[in-house]
């Protein structure tokens, strides 16, 4: 017999409607704007955390937008309040009291500290260090949200940015995740904006990546040609099952393959000619081959040795490694080279040596 769960939405006073369903179905009703929206927990729930359960009973909302809804005391359990890593017993009415109230996302300037490899009147080439947001954005706080970005820190040190980004995506031309480092391009001025912008459009600027996946990669180059799209169920992924998605290429070069008491891995040199959402990250889990550090698609949290003992990395080992591309104003033509940082170096290291 399917598991039912009840679900109610209210479209306003004294006006309601009550469905059973099985709980896959849940998602259409959470889209509906009708609140409060109740779902009953049963008895397989239990054990699970209160945030994780709603990610998996509303999969149109992001786990960030429901931590800020139980932040915003949005989310009743029995009538009380929730808390995040509240373990649910089984049995439990949760209701979903109304919609997150948005917090405004700004671009603030802030003493943070950049790694600025060029700088001239029309651009500026920068090393963004891994957990740097490029941009205000998603987030549970307003700090989360708005603050330590990269815009704010370029608003610091530049006294000016084009502004074709927007407020708040000044000098912005194209974008790095947050948890990958290397080098990005910034425009300081529209003019500039525009001819680089062009450039990346007519795929004439180079961008090269070196990344460790997990797994021997075969054959030794190749290219992925799998077009990308958000993922219907968790919205904060992208993924190559869906059939009309944007065109997405990576070409990748293996080059060395790795044997450890950790298990195989291969480094990877990768070049992309679009600039899709997570591509990278995309394309090789895709092949069976993520990204190490990328639990967001299907890496390991840890690698364990089996004799014993085991290492993390708190990022993603991927890295924008060198931009070639001609000057806005000139012509001519630059090329950037930005090595492997500190900690990717010795993550590498202790998976050889180790």
């Amino acid at each position: 017999m399917v598991a039912q769960r009840s679900v109610e939405t209210c479209a306003g006073a004294g006006s309601a409607l009550r469905l059973f369903f099985p709980s896959l179905f849940i998602a259409s009703l959470a889209l509906s704007e009708q609140f409060p929206i109740s779902i009953l927990a049963a008895a397989e729930d239990a054990g699970k955390r209160l945030d994780q359960f709603l990610v998996t009973h509303l999969p149109e909302t992001s786990r960030a937008r429901v931590q800020q809804l139980i932040e915003q005391k949005k989310v009743l359990v029995n009538e009380s309040a929730g808390k995040p890593s509240l373990r649910l017993r089984g049995g439990e009415r949760i209701a979903v009291l109304g919609a997150v109230k948005a917090i405004p996302l700004r671009a603030m300037a802030e003493e943070i500290p950049l790694d600025i490899v060029f700088e001239d009147d029309d651009l500026a080439i920068v090393n963004k260090p891994a957990g740097m947001m490029v941009h205000a954005g998603a987030g549970a706080t307003d700090d989360e949200r708005n603050r330590g970005t990269l815009v704010n820190a370029l608003l610091h040190h530049m006294a000016k940015l084009s502004g074709l980004g927007g407020e708040l995506r000044p000098g912005i031309v194209h974008r790095l995740d947050r948890a990958t480092s290397g080098l990005i391009v910034v425009a300081k001025n529209d003019a500039a904006h525009r001819k680089l912008a062009a450039q990346f459009s007519r795929r004439q600027v180079k961008k090269t990546y070196i990344a460790l996946v997990q797994g021997w990669v075969k054959p030794d180059r190749g290219t992925i040609d799998s077009s990308i799209s958000r993922d219907r169920v968790r919205r904060t992924r992208m993924t190559t099952r869906r059939t009309g998605g944007r065109e997405a290429i990576t070409h990748y070069k293996v080059v060395r393959r790795i044997p450890s008491k950790f298990g195989k891995f291969t480094l990877l040199e990768l070049q992309i000619d679009t600039g899709r959402t997570h591509q990278i990250r995309v394309h090789m889990a895709s092949m069976g081959h993520p990204v190490v550090g990328d639990t967001n698609y299907g890496a390991a949290r840890e690698l364990r040795a089996k004799a014993g003992g085991a290492i993390s990395l708190p990022r993603n080992f991927l890295h924008a490694m060198s931009l070639q591309l001609q000057h806005p104003r000139t012509g001519a033509q630059l090329s950037f080279v930005q090595p492997m940082p500190a900690e990717l170096e010795s993550y590498l290291r202790e998976i050889e040596t180790g």
